[in-house]
Parts: structure tokens; sequence; C-alpha cells
């Protein structure tokens, strides 16, 4: 059956099984989006109010489900307002398809209008990025971005086509959905090597990334910590990959990571390190990080070994058989003076974190929690970048996995938002978005899409008029020179909300908070609440900048 390129198009991803894409329509992809009319019965299309919100849409699609994230944009600044969204899922390892319209094959290099080489723009945020400039070759090109969107480590691809492209005719016959490309086994002599280091530890580690998730290796990591009797740790990538409620849980390490997990990794005599990439917001000063630990570096990026912090051994695979075989070759062992340590650690833990019964930061978040349990909600829990980010990933009880989303390699302000959609979108599950009012100002045109959708939402704005990471920064090591994070906006959230067509709630105090949590719950669409938060409330630990974890700050009035 010979079909339009852009029919060719809505085809190979209705055959790749994509049910929903995130949009906006313009002259270069007016072809495509007939083609979607055409097939609307088979596919929906979210317009979303800028191509930023579609992309970020896209990407909490993708982390909600681990299905790929489909976006589509028109040429120039419809494929430039892509970028953000690309680069913050190529940095998170996420699997989206960008499909952007270009000017025709005959004035591609004219500086034709809205022409940008966007394949050019987005070669090094992207695994691959394809420009198609023949019709045969439409639909081979489609599937194979979605075959290297989600095979190894995960990534975005994007696939530009010309206009020419998307109307001429080509035959187009079905074909199956795509595989991934196969993980190589791991070496039985690695593991056994991996099995010795483990049974000469008496303090072990085990330290998980994002790659937990993409795995699926939640189960796995829990059984070989149980046999171990290890403690496990996490980025904030690797949070909800583990429930919060495991006794071995100890929680987020790093730059402001639970004190707990950051002390235990620094005196571990080996780290299993699994599924993370050794950032710089994990280790600080990586010359001071774990002296006292070997490490092994399990991931399915072999480029990632080694690469910022050197491993007595280094595993390229899958992490969720990497961890079976771990597992079945080790002795189970106990570790009675590691664990009354840990148990020190977790009590300390305890003492710091402790909470009255006014509003701060952490009895919101709890707050939040117990309303969706009240609610019988099993949610999904967004943020944007910022205090509030490292306040939900301290302190929300996360059940299951998949259920945090945030950007963390690229730490985009204005993703929260859009990504809440898309993860809603994909579960049909209330999805909460933790934001504060400096991130939540990027991109809150996405309440017209949620409101259009009557998505439901709940859009949560930690009000401390200031931009409080940056603000922290500054209190801290800048002799308070608070340099344009007071921001002294007038902006009224509550009306905002009813001018774009969804009920708005305030909070000053605790009980306040919890009267219209129990309301916004009861709501079946997108809603919102401004709580006002402490401009001076501060996230804690922290290692400071270059520091490490024997600079911890855990009382800012001590400095």
């Amino acid at each position: 059956m010979k079909l339009k390129g852009a029919q060719i198009v809505i085809e190979t991803l209705i055959e790749q099984g994509t049910t929903t894409v995130f949009g906006y329509p313009g002259g270069q992809v007016i072809d495509i989006y007939d083609a979607l009319y055409l097939a609307k019965d088979r596919i929906n299309h979210i317009i979303t109010a800028h191509e930023q919100g579609a992309s970020h849409a896209a990407d909490g699609y993708a982390r909600a489900t681990g299905k790929v994230g489909v976006v589509i944009a028109t040429s120039g600044p419809g494929a430039t307002n892509l970028v953000t969204g690309i680069a913050t899922a190529y940095l998170d390892s996420i699997p989206i398809v960008a499909i952007t319209g270009n000017v025709p094959n005959s004035l591609i290099g004219r500086d034709s209008f809205q022409e940008v080489d966007i394949t050019g723009v987005t070669m090094p945020i992207t695994k691959h990025n394809f420009l198609v400039k023949k019709v045969e070759d439409l639909a081979p090109t489609i599937r194979e971005a979605f075959r290297i969107a989600k095979s190894g480590r995960p990534g975005p691809v994007l696939v530009d086509i010309p206009k020419d492209v998307q109307n001429a005719l080509y035959e187009y016959e079905k074909a199956p959905v795509v595989e991934k490309t196969p993980v190589a086994e791991v070496d039985n002599a690695l593991i056994e090597q991996a099995a010795q280091l483990i049974a000469e530890s008496k303090k072990p580690y085990i330290y998980i990334g994002g790659g937990a998730i993409t795995d699926d290796a939640g189960a796995e990591i829990m059984a070989l910590a149980d046999k171990i009797d290890a403690p496990i740790g996490c980025t904030m990538m690797g949070l909800s990959a583990v429930p919060t409620s495991n006794p071995r849980w100890l929680g987020m390490e790093g730059m402001h990571g639970h004190y707990a997990s950051s002390i235990a990794q620094n005196e571990a005599d080996l780290i299993i390190t699994a599924g993370c990439r050794f950032s710089d917001r994990g280790t600080g000063n990586t010359k001071k990080y774990a002296l006292n630990a070997k490490i092994i570096h399990i991931d399915i990026d072999a480029s990632e070994l080694n690469k910022n912090i050197k491993a007595e051994l280094g595993i390229s695979g899958s992490m969720k058989k990497v961890f079976a075989a771990l597992t079945d070759a080790v002795e189970a062992v106990k570790h009675e003076e590691w664990s009354a340590r840990i148990q020190e650690l977790k009590e300390e833990t305890e003492k710091l974190e402790k909470q009255d019964n006014t509003l701060t930061p952490f009895t919101a978040i709890d707050a939040i929690a117990e309303a969706a349990e009240n609610a019988n909600e099993n949610i999904i829990v967004a943020t944007d970048v910022g205090q509030h980010q490292m306040w939900t990933a301290q302190r929300y009880p996360f059940k299951e996995s998949r259920t945090f989303i945030s950007s963390g390699g690229l730490g985009t302000m204005g993703f929260g938002l859009g990504a809440a959609i898309g993860a809603s979108t994909a579960t049909g599950k209330k999805t909460v978005l933790v934001t504060g009012d400096g991130s939540f100002g990027m991109n809150l045109n996405e309440l017209a899409t949620a409101v259009t959708n009557q998505t439901p939402v709940i859009i949560f704005i930690m009000n401390n008029g200031v931009l409080g990471m940056v603000r922290q920064w500054q209190t801290l090591f800048y002799d308070k020179h608070y340099s344009n994070t007071t921001l002294e906006r007038k902006t009224d959230f509550v009306k905002l909300a009813e001018a774009f067509g969804l009920n708005g709630y305030r909070a000053f105090n605790l009980a306040e908070l919890k009267d219209v949590l129990k309301k916004a719950f009861a709501e079946n669409g997108p809603v919102l609440i401004d709580c006002a938060i402490d401009c001076d409330a501060f996230v804690l630990p922290m290692l400071p900048p270059g520091g490490s974890i024997d600079d911890i700050i855990v009382d800012p009035s001590a400095m």
C-alpha cells in the first residue's frame, strides 16, 4: 500500500506501540499532523503550550513507563525549543524519539524560512540522530530510532524529515516492534572476582543509580543486600528502585544526601556500584572519595567504567543479571559490627531530621504522603529543580519503582509540569508535582495543557519568594550577597490557576495544608496549592562545592 511519507511516519509509530505523542504543529510538519488527524482513532496527540513542555512530557511518559516517549515539532524554532528537553533526557538516559520537520531537500542550506540544522545542533545531546533524505528510508529509520533509544543505556534519538520526504509516496509494509539490542553476557570470571571481593569485605555498601530503575533490578539488589548483610544507598536518580521502607535502605547520598547514607559510604571497605556514573554531586572531591574502599563498578555502558572514579573491578552488562549472578555466587554472611554502626547512623539521621508540628519543608512532604495514603492513591511524584527537589528526594516514602520523576544530570528548572503531565498521561495515576515558585515560573504555561486534558496533576508550590538553592549558597559561601535571588514578584498563583481554569488553594500553616490537600486529592482534574515556606529553610546535610565528607555541613550556625 503506497502512502505519503507523513502517513508512513504515523503508521510506523503505531506499529512500534506508540499510543500517545506530544507536540506542537507548524508549517514543516503540517503533513504529519494531517496524518495524525486521519489516524486519530488509533493514536492520541496532546498539544502542549510550548515545544519544551512537549519534550518534557515525552520524557515523563518514558520515565514513568520505561517505554519510548515521542515528541513532534516543526522546523526552526519548533525544533530548537526541544533542545533543553532532549538534553535533559540525554543526561538521565531516558528513551525518547523526537521527530522534527524541515524545509524541503532543495532548500536545505539556503537559509530558508525556519530552517535550522537541528541534527547538527543536537549531535552532542542525542544517542544518534538522522536526517531522512529519501522516503524509502523513512520507516526503517524510525524503527532504528526506537531500537537505539531503548537499547543498552537508553537515550534520546532525533529524526529530522524534510517536507518533500513527507509528501513523497512509497510502499509501506508493517513490521514487528523492534527488539532491544541484546546485552552481552558477563564473563563468569568477573563474577567470581566480584564474589571474592565481597567475601573479603567486612563493611560492604551497595550504591545504585538510575540504571537500577532502567533495568528493573530492585528485587535483585535487595536479594544481594540481604545475603551479604549490606546497606543500600543511591544517587538521586536511583530513588524508588528500592522501597524506602526496606530496612537496609539508607537513602540518597552525596551533596544533599542523607547523613547515614553518605557517612556509611565513606566508612565502607567495599562499594558495589551499579547504574551510576560517579557524578561530582555524588562524590564531592574525587581525590578524597571513599579512600578506604575498594570499588566494584557495574554499568551497562562500558564507557562509564573508570571514567570518574578508579574501580578495583569494572563489569559491563545488565545489572539485573549481574546482581542475580552475584547473589548465587556469594555465601550468606552477617556483619554484626557493621550492622550496629549502620543502626547508629540511622539514629543520628533521625535526630537530625526530627520535626515538630509546624509547617516546614519536611512536614509538608509528610503531609502530601499522608494525604495520598488517606485517599488510597498510589501516586507518582514529580519535581522541578532546586531545594524542593532535594527535600522531596530526602523525605518522600517511595514504594514502587518509576514513581519519582526528576531531572538529575542537567538539573532543568521548568522540567516538572510537562513531565508530570507526561507521567500521569502514561499511567493514569494522580501525579503530584512538587515545585518552587522559581522553577514553576519557567513553564507554568503548561497549566493550559493540564486543564485542557483534565490531567490529574496536583501542583504543589513551595513558595518562599526566592531562588532558594542559589540563595542557600549565597548565605553559606558568599557572605549573604543575595544577588538576584529575592524575586519580589507579585504573582498570585491562586488567581493564576483560576485564570487557567483550575482550582487553587493556599496554605500558611500545617493545619491549613492538610485541609487543602484533602480537597486537592478529592478532585479529578488538575489543582494547584500555593504553600508558604520559610526562605531561610536550608537543604541539609550539605557537602560544600569541592568538599568531601569531612566537610559535611549539618548545622550552618556552627560554620
